[in-house]
């Protein structure tokens, strides 16, 4: 065995993949000085992509922009060459709305839009667009806005940011769009496949997880649909029934209709920017993990892609995780060799909650001790 490859995604709300891969990292060599760990973090397409870019090498370029209501808010995109790695929620993330306060129907997409013009001004050709946990059901107008659309109501004016106002729009101009994006590759991490409108369009599914209540939601997607149609009368095309438009509250819409990108699933583009596969063929053991090991871990989440690549490649994998809600029947058929939760390291919540580091350094050697040989 040449290597142990250590690539989690983060757990919500305690720590970053990158701490979760730096702590399992260190239990693995205390047990194991003798072995090479490779320490590298991953993400879904969501939060952490930004992080997981710039842990595999990227060059971390900050922007100020607009938050997601209009405050400037300082984010950054990722460089490498002439790719990008543009992360939504950096600048139209629910984590970025002042006090916490949601804004369903105001919050917008602008400054995702300004982060992608940052990027194509700076030569990028290659953008990858990681869009969740967005704060905005916009449909990407203030995206498209932010690259010099314009969005106009009865009186010539532009309207108002975010969702709820887009019933107003009576024209959409797409003369302006920046000229940098001639020529520039447009990828989207994401693993939904929620349309634009509809039951299971982006405000019926999504608002109500930005604050929309009912009523809200009629208007987002009054909204929306007016939207749509504009888009479609300019472009030519409907592509808001496409699976992925309803993605971050309709910013997949903006891309897929305007910025001629293509959809991916997140987990599948992520590991191909960090190098993953490259770091794979040396590794005798892969470790992923997540916060919660569960239903959804199953469905496109990191740990599962992870696992499915090392099992491709014929290398076992285990899993670390905050809580353990999958059987072993379930572990197996999705790869995993075996899963180590930090709730079966301590009884004392506070002790997993607030202070995993040390669990998941202990669970590390626990690994090296167990796995390898």
């Amino acid at each position: 065995m040449s290597s142990v490859l250590v690539a989690p995604d983060s757990f919500k709300g305690t720590l970053t993949a990158a701490e979760v891969a730096a702590a399992v990292s260190a239990g693995v060599r205390r047990a194991r000085p003798d072995l090479d760990v490779i320490p590298l973090p991953v993400a879904d397409g969501g939060e952490g992509t930004l992080a997981a870019a710039v842990a595999a090498g990227f060059e971390r370029v900050p922007v100020t922009v607009g938050g997601p209501t209009g405050e400037p808010v300082r984010a950054a995109y990722a460089r490498q060459g002439d790719t990008a790695v543009v992360e939504l929620a950096e600048a139209s993330g629910l984590t970025l709305l002042p006090r916490g306060v949601p804004a369903p129907l105001t919050a917008g997409s602008r400054g995702t839009g300004e982060l992608i013009a940052a990027a194509v001004d700076a030569g990028c050709r290659r953008l990858v667009l990681g869009i969740g946990g967005s704060a905005c059901t916009d449909g990407g107008a203030g995206l498209l806005q932010a690259l010099g659309a314009r969005v106009l109501d009865d009186g010539g004016a532009e309207v108002m940011p975010g969702g709820a106002a887009l019933e107003g729009a009576a024209a959409l101009d797409l003369s302006g769009l920046h000229p940098g994006l001639a020529g520039v590759e447009v990828v989207v991490a994401s693993d939904v496949d929620n349309p634009l409108l509809g039951e299971r369009g982006a405000a019926a599914v999504y608002g109500p997880q930005k604050g929309a209540d009912p009523r809200d939601v009629v208007l987002l997607e009054a909204g929306l649909t007016r939207w749509a149609e504009l888009v479609a009368g300019e472009t030519g095309a409907d592509r808001s029934g496409e699976p992925g438009a309803g993605a971050a509250g309709g910013v997949g819409f903006a891309a897929l209709a305007v910025l001629a990108a293509t959809l991916r699933p997140g987990i599948e583009l992520l590991l191909e920017l960090t190098g993953f596969h490259r770091a794979l063929a040396g590794a005798g053991l892969v470790v992923t993990g997540e916060g919660s090991l569960d239903r959804q871990t199953l469905h496109g989440k990191a740990p599962a892609g992870v696992a499915a690549a090392a099992t491709a490649a014929g290398v076992p994998v285990v899993a670390v995780c905050g809580r353990l809600e999958l059987d072993t029947g379930q572990l197996a058929a999705a790869g995993f060799a075996a899963a180590y939760p930090l709730t079966a390291e301590s009884d004392d919540p506070a002790e997993y909650l607030e202070r995993p580091g040390p669990l998941l350094e202990r669970i590390g050697a626990r690994i090296a001790r167990e796995h390898l040989r």
